[in-house]
């Protein structure tokens, strides 16, 4: 389309070439979720994720990316995005995102969740309660929508409802969005996470996109510290991450970073994955 970046649309076979690395990042996530607890550095887990992409023969695609010197980026409250995993010792009822990828014959896969660790305070479980279901709305949007802002819409409708019944008033970070993803982690087209009055492109059969909103307990300003990759909120507000990597295929979605490909939360909202066969 005039205008926009050109798009990288995958075959059958290349989505599950990709399906393989979204595996891996699955594997990832359900070590980092057994491993986590109060006492742990984020560097301690870093080393657990790298564990898991040697066993599998995979490479980081965060790692040396522009720089980044670790195989996750690990964010702790107030921290959005992009921390670096180091020292920092994780505390009862700290809200940690951890977002994490993997190439597997050149194919990508990123995702991220958020959790609660320890003790969770309620205002910190709604956020990262929100934050996934805006995710999933998002997903399931992607699986029925004719354009891209499906997304944006999704994600924003998500956020008001949680403010009308009450669950907590949240942000939508807008500097940080999703993207393309295939033969590299970052491809055209961006995906944002609010409305917008471009509809986007067309949803077509082969797109594959990392959805991934974030949201903030405060305002959504934030900044990038000296490290130059951590992005934190300005008014030290709590922040919570989800993301997943979807294809969009002839009869729907595939999430290739869940492990069931999303049919569990797509039921729920009354949808089935796509016909994409294992390999």
């Amino acid at each position: 389309m005039f205008g926009r970046e050109r798009i990288e649309y995958k075959s059958p076979d290349q989505v599950r070439a990709m399906r393989r690395a979204g595996l891996v990042v699955a594997d990832i996530h359900a070590a980092l979720r057994a491993a986590v607890e109060p006492g742990m550095t984020t560097a301690q887990l870093d080393d657990v994720a790298a564990g898991v992409l040697r066993k599998a023969e995979a490479e980081s695609n965060f790692l040396g990316y522009h720089g980044y010197p670790a195989h996750v980026c690990i964010s702790v409250n107030e921290e959005i995005v992009h921390g670096i995993p180091g020292e920092r010792v994780i505390a009862d009822g700290d809200l940690v995102s951890f977002d994490c990828g993997a190439v597997v014959d050149g194919w990508h896969g990123d995702a991220a969740f958020s959790v609660v660790v320890g003790t969770p305070d309620a205002a910190s479980q709604a956020l990262a309660d929100v934050t996934a279901e805006a995710m999933w709305a998002a997903v399931a949007a992607v699986a029925t929508g004719e354009r891209l802002g499906v997304v944006g819409d999704a994600v924003e409708t998500v956020v008001e409802s949680a403010a009308a019944e009450g669950r907590g008033e949240f942000s939508i970070v807008r500097e940080y969005v999703g993207h393309g993803i295939g033969t590299a982690m970052h491809q055209p087209p961006d995906v944002v996470n609010y409305r917008t009055r471009d509809r986007g492109p067309r949803l077509r059969p082969g797109m594959c996109l990392a959805i991934e909103p974030m949201l903030a307990a405060g305002g959504p300003e934030n900044r990038v510290l000296e490290d130059d990759w951590t992005v934190v909120t300005v008014d030290g507000s709590r922040a919570a991450h989800v993301e997943h990597t979807v294809a969009v295929l002839e009869d729907g979605v595939w999430v290739l970073t869940a492990p069931d490909g999303g049919a569990g939360a797509l039921a729920e909202r009354g949808l089935t994955v796509a016909s994409l066969a294992e390999s």
